[in-house]
């Protein structure tokens, strides 16, 4: 059954920022959450993760309410990976990784070596974060979430701080991580990675579903240029992959 929003409404402050959002997400597949800013996107993903209150619908997983879930049920489930993460202490980074054991209640040290193995911060792990740049501390924040093992990672703008090497390293990644079977929900600004990496997308505009399904139905230039205010262009190359830009970049 998946990851499923049922008429999902969020209300922050004043604002209403969801309306009555309906969408599904498989296991074993990367969905990309798409949309100008302002669109809900970074919402969606909190109210998925039950980190803000929903005032109307259900986000569910396998037919489970996420909001009911025990926490340490919800956190061994869904691992979570917010925009500009904050560590408030100056933790070495092998430990930093290990915390994300602490749902399962252990210190596996596989899970943690796979983790930073898979991210390509062993290296760093004998270091402080606060000696880290914006890059590696963003890599090892993803490999504390991929240590906890979760059925499903949330991930919100996890390529913001990298170089683009270690981009297209972290788009690897996600998609190694959907393949072995965890369900993978991305927001990211990029539409050329978004085609690239995206199995289906969720396109938002004002906090309502515009576009939702597999990639090249939603990733045309008529429901882009809804989504953002402006002309794209989608271009493929040789070997078939697609480039999206604007149209006055050509």
């Amino acid at each position: 059954m998946g990851l499923i929003a049922s008429n999902l409404a969020v209300t922050l402050g004043r604002r209403r920022i969801l309306h009555g959002i309906d969408a599904a997400f498989a296991p074993g597949r990367v969905t990309v959450v798409l949309g100008a800013n302002g669109a809900g996107k970074s919402t969606l993903l909190r109210a998925a993760a039950a980190l803000v209150p929903v005032e109307a619908g259900a986000v569910s997983i396998e037919g489970v309410d996420v909001a009911a879930l025990p926490p340490r049920d919800r956190a061994r489930t869904i691992g979570y990976l917010p925009q500009d993460a904050v560590v408030h202490w100056n933790m070495r980074v092998r430990d930093l990784v290990a915390l994300g054991r602490l749902p399962h209640g252990d210190d596996d040290t596989a899970a943690v070596a796979r983790a930073l193995t898979a991210t390509r911060t062993t290296g760093l792990e004998g270091r402080h974060v606060r000696d880290l740049s914006g890059g590696e501390r963003a890599r090892v924040l993803l490999a504390r979430v991929l240590a906890g093992e979760p059925r499903w990672l949330l991930a919100d703008e996890p390529l913001a701080s990298l170089d683009p090497l270690h981009q297209l390293e972290t788009l690897a990644l996600l998609r190694a991580a959907a393949a072995g079977g965890m369900g993978v929900v991305v927001v990211l600004h990029d539409l050329t990675q978004a085609a690239a990496i995206a199995d289906a997308v969720l396109l938002l505009k004002d906090g309502r579903v515009l576009a939702h399904g597999p990639t090249d139905l939603v990733m045309t230039p008529a429901h882009l240029a809804d989504a953002y205010g402006v002309g794209v262009e989608v271009l493929t190359r040789a070997d078939g992959r697609r480039v999206i830009v604007p149209a006055g970049m050509l």
